[in-house]
């Protein structure tokens, strides 16, 4: 894939601070792709997007991340998965049409809900409320009181253009002077802060970082792609079809002449006839085919 989407990592050396800059358009186009979302919730679903990207990056660990919203709003749900390597999927799911702008005017009254799941390891959920005015807020928030690092996030999205990125900056205590890294981060968040949307969109990082920080120490890390990466296949499919009983799929083949499965994130439809079921329908045998495996 393109250099687009591109996650970057780097550290202030003397300022016990870290930072992150994510800049992406072809991900975030295809996580829209078939999707008639309104322009509201393609740009939330595009700060949720980078948001994630910067949250992961903080994470040290092999496995998913989930970041989702939810609320009493007309966003009943917006969500991100996404994992260690930068491979991401989001959706949302609308409970009623909407013009509506914003966090609040989206999701109403609700929760971020960050679920971690390592590879190896027990899965791990915080929950914080949506009680401040941007989802930049929201996150730093969740540092606050889950880490319990100051954390100061910026977000950005285009959803005209289809395009969204974000930046973060996050101290580093080391049990010196705490006054001292607390002005440090206070420094290096006003610096940040000067981010134009337009320079995250049409620079490259390491002509962005200059400009934020040309008098400081930046050392910059090798870039990580980002990439949109959808987890439905036939076989997870199959292993939610081997859950109904023979008799239902059977009147579902013949009403229907086959049974479809749309997902819910890239929109592919799989079509199943009764050949591709037989395994299934033959109530002698075990619903699970022997074959099939569930994800």
């Amino acid at each position: 894939m393109s250099r687009s989407d591109v996650l970057n990592r780097y550290l202030f050396d003397d300022l016990h601070a870290r930072g992150e800059l994510v800049q992406l358009k072809q991900s975030y186009q295809e996580i829209l792709g078939e999707h008639d979302y309104p322009a509201g919730v393609r740009t939330l679903l595009g700060e949720l997007l980078a948001a994630t990207c910067l949250l992961t990056a903080t994470i040290k660990f092999e496995g998913e991340i989930t970041v989702q919203l939810q609320g009493d709003g007309p966003v009943g749900y917006i969500a991100v998965n996404g994992n260690h390597n930068q491979q991401m999927r989001g959706i949302a799911r609308l409970k009623e049409a909407t013009d509506a702008q914003g966090l609040k005017a989206l999701i109403g009254k609700g929760n971020m809900i960050i679920t971690i799941r390592p590879n190896q390891g027990e899965a791990y959920q915080g929950v914080v409320a949506l009680d401040r005015d941007t989802l930049a807020d929201c996150l730093a928030h969740y540092f606050e009181v889950s880490e319990q690092i100051p954390t100061q996030i910026w977000l950005f999205c285009d959803e005209q253009a289809q395009q969204t990125g974000g930046a973060l900056v996050q101290l580093m205590p080391d049990g010196e002077d705490k006054a001292k890294q607390q002005q440090d981060f206070d420094h290096l968040c006003q610096l940040t802060q000067t981010i134009k949307s337009e320079e995250l969109f049409t620079l490259d990082a390491e002509t962005l970082l200059y400009r934020l920080y040309h008098q400081e120490e930046v050392r910059l890390f090798e870039p990580q792609d980002v990439s949109y990466q959808c987890s439905c296949s036939t076989e997870k499919c199959l292993a939610a079809i081997a859950q109904i009983e023979p008799a239902e799929l059977k009147s579902i083949l013949a009403e229907q002449g086959n049974l479809s499965m749309t997902c819910d994130y890239c929109m592919t439809t799989y079509a199943f006839n009764e050949q591709d079921l037989s395994a299934y329908l033959d109530e002698g045998k075990d619903a699970a085919g022997g074959a099939v495996t569930k994800h």
